[in-house]
């Protein structure tokens, strides 16, 4: 999204506890182990293997192309935060390592323009400065609703530290979720912290929750989402009514949690996968028997961005709205290049038991 703005501009155990049984039968009866008997790491909770529907719901009125058709696909279990990555965390992280972000680095036009059609003109330099894209609060009215750059803003300073310019400060915000981050950024974070990025189904199946077949976190009543969810309220982006509590950004558990504890898997702020964003890839499988352990697209694909490589970011975030992109809603994905962070982007992570090194 950094780059395509910038030019547009000039604008997300089972501990398989197999006993050394004799008995193979006993051994393969105790594999699925109860979550009240797995310790999560802090902060973390398990989701336990399942097969579930993933993709659009034959009721999700607002399902699009890309999340069609819905298959079953079956997630071994795994580790996940139990909220997006907060300031404090990515703080720790930056401390302990020195790591600078890619919205905090200088541009280099030789690299930006790899990602850009052919003989793109070099923007001015007063362009080409650190930064990333934040929503311009002061949109009035728009003309297109497909011309997003009507209410995204480059700003030169705008990064983690500063979410909104250079004048603003995380300062008294630990809890909030860290903004500003691309894809590096959070595989950097991961490296560090001995976790990954959850692949776009393992996303699903965490928010799934107990649930296999929902469209929502809490299920398929739309006429919860304000209580449930951060999102944008009134008409998008012109008027935001805050009928949740909150105009924009949230601190995180500032909502009830799904079925098995997981915070803001809905809204407050996209999340970033490790999957490729191929708007094909579900069109293009097999899908007469459960996939398993799927991993996304082999290539990324998106014909409104031929020219980076971009990967799912799922969840949406406070700015979603139904007038939109709907995307408060599990199946719902959108692709962001590697490079781009924004003021509604995060991410949370995962970890299996085998990173973890727990004995099985």
């Amino acid at each position: 999204m950094k780059n395509q703005f910038v030019y547009t501009s000039f604008l997300l155990l089972i501990i398989s506890m197999a006993f050394g049984c004799k008995n193979k039968t006993r051994q393969e009866s105790k594999e699925i182990i109860k979550i009240s008997k797995i310790e999560a790491p802090e902060g973390m909770v398990w989701i336990e293997k399942k097969t579930f529907l993933k993709g659009a719901k034959d009721s999700d009125t607002h399902a699009m192309p890309r999340e069609k058709p819905a298959h079953l696909v079956t997630v071994d279990g795994f580790f996940i935060d139990i909220t997006e990555v907060t300031n404090k965390q990515f703080k720790a992280f930056v401390d302990a390592t020195g790591y600078v972000t890619i919205a905090e680095r200088k541009i280099d036009w030789e690299d930006m323009k790899k990602e850009l059609p052919p003989n793109t003109p070099k923007p001015h330099d007063s362009i080409l400065q650190p930064g990333s894209l934040i929503f311009n609060k002061n949109v009035n009215a728009v003309v297109n609703m497909e011309n997003y750059g009507q209410w995204w803003t480059w700003k030169t300073g705008a990064n983690w530290r500063h979410p909104e310019g250079p004048e603003s400060t995380i300062e008294g915000k630990d809890n909030y979720p860290v903004v500003h981050i691309a894809y590096q950024d959070a595989l950097a974070y991961c490296k560090w912290a001995n976790r990954r990025l959850p692949t776009e189904a393992e996303w699903e199946s965490a928010a799934q929750g107990k649930n296999t077949n929902t469209i929502f976190t809490w299920g398929n009543d739309i006429n919860q989402l304000n209580t449930n969810a951060n999102t944008w309220q009134g008409v998008f982006p012109t008027i935001n009514e805050s009928k949740d509590g909150f105009e924009f950004i949230s601190p995180v558990k500032s909502y009830p949690p799904n079925s098995i504890g997981l915070y803001d898997m809905t809204g407050n702020v996209w999340e970033i996968t490790s999957d490729y964003f191929n708007v094909k890839y579900y069109q293009e499988l097999d899908t007469t028997t459960p996939i398993k352990n799927p991993k996304g697209a082999a290539s990324p694909f998106n014909p409104n961005n031929p020219y980076q490589v971009e990967h799912v970011m799922k969840g949406g975030s406070f700015l979603c709205h139904a007038s939109y992109c709907a995307s408060f809603r599990i199946s719902a994905k959108m692709g962001v290049s590697l490079d781009s962070g924004s003021d509604h982007m995060g991410f949370r992570t995962v970890a299996t038991p085998s990173m973890l090194n727990l004995k099985k």
